[in-house]
C-alpha cells in the first residue's frame, strides 16, 4: 500500500540469528535442545510444588507460578528461532508480529510485577515471621498473582497499540528473531515522538515501580538481617533470598543493557544476542536457580522419584 511517496509495509522478513545454512542447522539443534530442557524443567518444577503438601507456602506457590510463566515465556521466542533455522520462508505478517509482539510484552510485564511480589513474599518472612502466615494468605497470594498477570497485560495492550499505530515503510527486513521495539521505530516513516513519550512512560513507571519496591523489600530485609544475633540466622535468611536476588539480577540485568541505551546506539545485529539472555536464558536457569539451591526442592524431587520408580 502506498501513502504519499512511502509504500507502507504489511509483512516482514525475520533474518533469525544467521543466514548461513550450516550454522542454522547447528542452532536448532543447539535451540531445540535448550527449548525441551526448558519446558520439561519448569513444568516440572510446577507439579512438583502442586504434589507435595510440604511446598505448599507462599513462597513456593510464587515459585510454582514464576515456572509456569517461564513455561510460556520460552514459548513466545523460541518457536519462532527453531522455524527460522529450518525455513526459507521468514515472512511475517504484520498482524503476526503484532501478535508476538503484544505475548513478548505480557510476559515480561507480568514478570516485572511477579519478582516485586517475590521480594514483598521475602520481605515478610524475613521482617515479620510471626505475623507471616495470617498476612501472607491464600487470598493475598492469588491476588497478587493475579495483578501482576492483569498489569502485565494491560501494559502490553498500551505497548503494543503505541508501537503499532506507527506506518512502517523501506525495507522490510528485521536484523532479529523477533518483532522488537528498536527494529520496528528504526522502520517506522511516521513521528515517532509521540511514540517515545508514551514508551518511556509505560516502561519507566513499571520498571521503576517494581524496582524500587524490590530495592524497599530489601533494604528493609538487610536491616532485619543485620538485627539476628547468630551467624546462622543470617546465613539461613539470607540463603532464602538468594534464588530470588539472583533471578532478578538476571532478568533487569540482561533487559537494562538491552534497552537502558539511547536508540541511536543500537546495534542490532549486536543487540539481538544481548536479547537471548532474557528471552532463552532466563526461563532456562529459573528452575535451576530454585531448585539447585533449595533443599526442600531437592528433598521433595527424590521423594516423588521414589514413588514413580517402580518396586522390585
Amino acid at each position: 500500500m502506498e501513502v504519499g511517496n512511502h509504500t507502507i509495509l504489511t509483512e516482514f522478513i525475520l533474518v533469525g540469528l544467521s543466514a548461513d545454512p550450516q550454522w542454522r542447522l547447528i542452532l536448532f539443534g543447539v535451540f531445540l535442545m535448550l527449548y525441551l530442557i526448558t519446558l520439561s524443567g519448569n513444568m516440572a518444577l510446577v507439579i512438583l510444588i502442586h504434589i507435595d503438601i510440604h511446598l505448599h507456602t507462599p513462597m513456593y506457590f510464587f515459585i510454582g507460578n514464576l515456572s509456569f510463566l517461564d513455561f510460556w515465556y520460552t514459548s513466545v521466542y523460541t518457536p519462532k528461532i527453531l522455524a527460522s533455522c529450518v525455513s526459507e520462508d521468514k515472512c511475517i505478517s504484520l498482524a503476526g508480529c503484532g501478535a508476538q509482539f503484544f505475548f513478548s510484552c505480557a510476559v515480561t510485564y507480568t514478570e516485572c510485577y511477579l519478582l516485586a511480589a517475590m521480594a514483598y513474599d521475602r520481605h515478610m518472612a524475613i521482617c515479620n515471621p510471626l505475623l507471616y502466615t495470617t498476612t501472607m494468605s491464600h487470598s493475598l497470594c492469588t491476588g497478587l498473582i493475579a495483578g501482576s498477570y492483569i498489569g502485565g497485560f494491560l501494559n502490553a495492550v498500551v505497548h503494543t497499540a503505541n508501537t503499532f499505530r506507527l506506518s512502517f515503510c523501506g525495507k522490510n527486513i528485521i536484523d532479529h528473531y523477533f518483532c522488537d521495539v528498536p527494529p520496528l521505530v528504526k522502520m517506522s516513516c511516521t513521528d515517532t515522538q509521540v511514540h517515545e513519550k508514551v514508551l518511556l512512560g509505560v516502561v519507566g513507571f513499571t520498571a521503576l515501580s517494581n524496582i524500587l519496591a524490590i530495592l524497599i523489600s530489601y533494604f528493609n530485609i538487610l536491616l532485619a538481617i543485620l538485627r539476628m544475633r547468630t551467624a546462622s540466622g543470617r546465613c539461613k535468611a539470607f540463603s532464602t533470598c538468594a534464588s530470588h536476588l539472583i533471578s532478578v539480577m538476571l532478568f533487569y540485568g540482561s533487559l537494562l543493557f538491552t534497552y537502558s541505551r539511547p536508540s541511536s546506539t543500537y546495534s542490532l545485529g549486536r543487540d539481538k544476542v544481548a536479547s537471548l539472555f532474557y528471552t532463552v536464558v532466563n526461563p532456562l536457569l529459573n528452575p535451576l536457580i530454585y531448585s539447585l539451591r533449595n533443599k526442600d526442592v531437592k528433598e521433595a524431587f527424590w521423594k516423588a522419584t521414589q514413588i514413580i520408580r517402580p518396586q522390585r
